[in-house]
């Protein structure tokens, strides 16, 4: 397990939990032993959440206007300190307790994911249906098998989750993106199986959240596996070229071929060749820049005077 660790932990008015949250992680780092400091970044609150959070011992940042969780996100990993990096939520619903877990295996990964997949989990039930879809499209994106997309409890190394912070959203779909990034780039991706309690306050996810997960996992497909979208709309297109042909030809005893028949191949024929060309541009750009880095402005955030213990 390392030894040298920061979790960070953004937070929009959650003045009502956050201090439990960085206590809580506190006492489980205590007693592991571990070295490692709470990264708190205040997202432009408008409650006491950079107080409570300073008050229990943790570092804050503070954005000077609300920016969204991803931004928050990057904030905190590009000030973090040690090269591996946790981050939780603040509002109560991650236990700490299965961050030693984490820890121990990343030594052999890239990135260890808390899978909410344990024997408490407390997600509402009007989100699930939306989930199962979701994770169902990024599975096909991927090819892999991913048990929890969003999970915002996990642990990785620094440098390579940097490396996506261009591509990276600055909303809640930040955890979605930098899950189906790793896996599409074949990156060690583990998961773990977590409890996940019921949260604190209010959420902030609303349920039309669930198209725009649902555009952006089809736009993290275009950056990394274009041809996952491309193939099946090719597939379409000459399904319905080919079966217009077989009408015009077998049914209607038609000699020639169709106007709407040909459209419909050539469109498959243009469709796969502009796949092709973005699979192999997403490839080029993937070799030419794999270290691309893109910090956070000093005059982004505000960095509070901490008493972190």
């Amino acid at each position: 397990m390392s030894k040298q660790v920061s979790v960070v932990v953004p937070a929009y008015n959650e003045s009502a939990a956050v201090a439990s949250v960085v206590q809580e992680l506190r006492a489980m780092l205590r007693k592991n032993d571990i070295n490692a400091e709470i990264v708190v970044v205040d997202d432009g609150s408008t409650d006491d959440t950079a107080r409570s959070a300073r008050q229990a011992g943790a570092r804050v940042i503070r954005h000077r206007s609300n920016r969204g969780y991803g931004a928050a996100l990057k904030t905190g990993i590009a000030a973090a300190t040690h090269a591996v990096v946790a981050i939780t939520d603040a509002d109560g619903t991650y236990p700490a307790g299965h961050l030693p877990e984490l820890f121990r295996e990343l030594e052999h990964a890239d990135m260890v994911v808390g899978a909410r997949i344990g024997r408490n989990v407390r997600i509402p039930l009007i989100r699930r249906p939306a989930k199962w879809a979701l994770n169902r499209l990024a599975n096909y994106v991927t090819g892999a098998e991913i048990p929890d997309l969003n999970s915002g409890l996990r642990v990785f190394r620094r440098d390579i989750v940097m490396q996506y912070f261009p591509v990276l959203p600055d909303q809640f779909s930040w955890t979605t993106t930098i899950t189906m990034a790793m896996h599409c780039d074949k990156y060690a991706v583990l998961y773990h199986p977590i409890d996940y309690r019921a949260r604190t306050g209010k959420s902030k996810i609303v349920p039309w959240d669930a198209g725009s997960f649902a555009i952006l996992i089809l736009r993290t497909a275009m950056l990394f596996r274009p041809l996952r979208v491309f193939v099946p709309v090719v597939v379409l297109c000459l399904a319905f070229g080919l079966g217009k042909m077989g009408v015009d030809l077998l049914v209607k005893g038609d000699p020639n071929i169709s106007a709407s028949a040909l459209l419909g191949m050539m469109s498959a024929l243009l469709i796969l060749l502009i796949g092709m060309l973005g699979d192999a541009l997403a490839t080029r750009l993937g070799r030419l820049n794999p270290n691309a880095v893109v910090g956070v402005k000093p005059t982004e955030y505000i960095e509070s005077d901490e008493g972190q213990g």
